[in-house]
């Protein structure tokens, strides 16, 4: 699914810009409640979605840094978005780690409010 969806998505980012991210992160955002709460299909589902989300990750978001930053200046821009991607992704997953041992029911939460914030960011940045 992350191969198949980085081309897809590849494709639309060239189409139609950044916004395709939020639709990716909209879609992906199920991804959780799906694989923790339901069964075996319902879980198989969710683990496509995050394959997607990921394929959108790996291909687009970088795509969209080139897109917003001087050519001069995307070394910089690529360490810097790099960086804080590595830095926040390995939090996230520390506390994810935390939340499954706690409460799975919260660790779902958590995955859902931070996609949907990071669709509220994006928006932000798309339209500036």
């Amino acid at each position: 699914m992350d191969a198949l969806a980085a081309l897809i998505f590849g494709r639309l980012f060239d189409r139609i810009g950044a916004s395709v991210l939020i639709f990716v992160t909209m879609l992906s955002a199920f991804f959780a409640p799906l694989v923790f709460l339901g069964n075996l299909y319902p879980a198989l589902i969710g683990t496509a979605l995050w394959g997607v989300g990921i394929g959108a990750q790996e291909s687009i978001m970088r795509a969209a840094v080139a897109e917003m930053v001087p050519a001069d200046r995307r070394g910089t821009a690529y360490g810097v978005f790099n960086t804080g991607y590595g830095l926040l992704w390995s939090a996230g997953s520390a506390l994810m780690g935390i939340l499954y041992n706690v409460s799975v029911p919260s660790l779902v939460a958590f995955s859902m409010l931070t996609q949907v914030a990071s669709i509220i960011l994006l928006f932000i940045v798309y339209r500036s």
